[in-house]
């Protein structure tokens, strides 16, 4: 397989185009679908509360663990067994036919969800149902971006291919806002305690609308001119997932996909639009409403510039700035992402530097401060009691070893508490001393300066919007030009299966469990800002194999 543009393919490079009604018609309709998937795949994180409450109360402590934990994952685990299924599908049978049953099993499978009776009503079958429909929308988007990437591509002209392709990538964000404007206008008409009880099923059950819609426009759609002229020439893969994993010629690239590209734009995307809202939220303590007002002016001025670079890809090439996304992603994301804490809440980024905490104890004594569901109460070691306790409090500490067996202490500048022995006391009597320990802490906090909230007047909201802004501007360097480059990547026979499979992932792994790996890993270290090593990590990753092995692929002709 040939992956250098010769001659011939620049020479074949048309001057000038202007898009046709078929093209336009084509753009609209596979970014239309893909915003309808996004929008359905987005309600699960919009109302994870509210159909925590519906499906998985009743059951014991372990199970509900358990569901919860997959519920919340199996969307994205399942992405890129998805983008097997249907890219062998899509290479086999073709682009348009498959992206119609990817739409139509993600669309049924959300309208289903609405109808779903609650745990209260049928018991354990509720969550379980729920759990399947999470798969089938996770295997559905993971056949859809794919198909609606490729076919997009193969409609476009060699020079434009970036610009029509960009298109796409603006679905994720507004299938997000679309998903948001729903629920935040079922919730004002209903109320809330009316939501809460059946509103938030009036979301889901909207989609069959929408559904109905997009099926009808795709539906006027004809097959990809490239996949149409090969299946008449009888050069269509018999066995796509052989051919696209089983050589290695082949299998190379989609290694090379993967961690050249796809992983570090997967956690730039994710650490952009939801980790930087969870931090805002969580570690800033700013109240939800302006957290979202906040981070939606920076998705809607961020959001044009993924064609902007999709276009600009298309003159000085989709890796330049793919690389260039990455390596300022590792430069900056700390001084960002500090420059975030003393813009929202600058009290308590003077406190960290004017009243630092430390936690006095042995660290092979601790228990890791990572509780996904809340149940565990952390008061069995006066590490945990300390750790615990700051944790709650979005307090960033250092840890100074000390001894085996030493009672834990908490330092805040120069007064140091000392956490109550739970070795010592049991009981009400624990109770009332970790009661003690907690008030005596909270009120050295305070005195020195450590915010129980960010205070809404003392927020620069010009500065945190042009902070988001830029993390935003990041995630567009590497998602805009990312659809051209692997359609080209591959040949036409197993386009559909070979980038589909490093795209999801790189997204639906990578990207997909990066707040709650970056969450663990501040929980771990008590350093609100440790978990960033996570994304740095990965974007330094793609950078240097990018940089090393993927190659610049803006003048290939992908029509062969």
């Amino acid at each position: 397989m040939e992956f250098h543009e010769t001659a011939a393919d620049v020479a074949a490079l048309p001057k000038h185009h202007t898009a046709t009604q078929d093209e336009k018609l084509v753009i609209a309709a596979s970014s239309l679908g893909t915003v309808f998937e996004w929008y359905d795949f987005y309600l699960y994180g919009l109302l994870a509360t509210i159909i925590s409450a519906q499906f998985f109360s009743g059951v014991n402590e372990t199970t509900g663990f358990i569901f919860a934990l997959a519920a919340f994952a199996a969307g994205f685990a399942v992405r890129p067994f998805g983008a097997l299924v249907f890219g062998r599908i899509g290479d086999m049978v073709g682009r348009k036919n498959t992206f119609l049953v990817t739409m139509g099993l993600m669309g049924l499978s959300t309208f289903v969800v609405g109808m779903l009776p609650s745990y209260a009503s049928i018991g354990v079958a509720a969550p379980i149902m729920l759990l399947a429909m999470r798969l089938l929308q996770g295997l559905a988007l993971g056949g859809e971006y794919g198909g609606a990437a490729t076919y997009v591509a193969e409609h476009a002209p060699n020079n434009k291919r970036g610009l029509y392709t960009s298109f796409i990538q603006t679905t994720a964000t507004l299938g997000l806002f679309a998903a948001l404007l729903v629920v935040i206008g079922t919730r004002t008409l209903v109320g809330e305690e009316a939501f809460k009880d059946w509103g938030w099923r009036v979301p889901f059950l909207v989609s069959i609308v929408l559904l109905a819609v997009s099926m009808w426009i795709r539906m006027q759609l004809n097959e990809s001119p490239v996949f149409q002229k090969m299946k008449e020439e009888g050069t269509t893969s018999k066995a796509p997932l052989t051919e696209a994993f089983g050589q290695w010629k082949n299998a190379k690239w989609v290694l090379i996909a993967l961690l050249g590209a796809v992983a570090g734009q997967a956690v730039i995307w994710y650490t952009g639009q939801f980790y930087a809202l969870f931090f805002l939220e969580k570690t800033l303590m700013v109240d939800g409403a302006t957290t979202n007002i906040l981070t939606a002016i920076a998705l809607a001025i961020g959001t044009p510039f993924f064609v902007f670079f999709g276009w600009l890809s298309d003159r000085i090439g989709r890796k330049g700035i793919i690389m260039a996304g990455c390596l300022l992603a590792v430069l900056t994301y700390f001084p960002t992402f500090k420059a975030l804490t003393s813009a929202v809440n600058p009290q308590l980024a003077a406190a960290q530097v004017n009243a630092p905490v430390t936690v006095i104890t042995n660290d092979a004594e601790c228990s890791l401060q990572f509780d996904p569901v809340g149940k565990n109460k952390f008061d069995s070691k006066s590490c945990d009691i300390a750790k615990a306790l700051l944790a709650k409090s979005a307090v960033s500490y250092t840890s100074q070893e000390a001894p085996a067996g030493t009672v834990a202490q908490i330092k805040i500048g120069d007064k140091t508490f000392t956490a109550p022995d739970p070795a010592q006391v049991s009981g009400d009597e624990r109770k009332a001393a970790i009661k003690t320990f907690t008030e005596e802490v909270k009120a050295a906090l305070a005195a020195a300066g450590y915010p129980a909230k960010a205070n809404p007047d003392q927020i620069n909201k010009p500065l945190t919007v042009a902070l988001l802004f830029y993390l935003v501007l990041l995630v567009t360097m590497v998602y805009g030009p990312i659809a051209a480059l692997l359609v080209e990547l591959f040949p036409t026979r197993i386009r559909y299966t070979s980038m589909s499979l490093p795209y999801h992932i790189g997204n639906g792994w990578f990207g997909g469990f990066l707040p709650t790996t970056a969450f663990a890993m501040v929980a771990a270290t008590g350093d609100i800002y440790y978990g960033l090593w996570y994304p740095i990590v990965v974007a330094g990753l793609t950078l240097v194999v990018g940089l090393l092995f993927l190659p610049e692929t803006f003048k290939r002709n992908i029509d062969d």
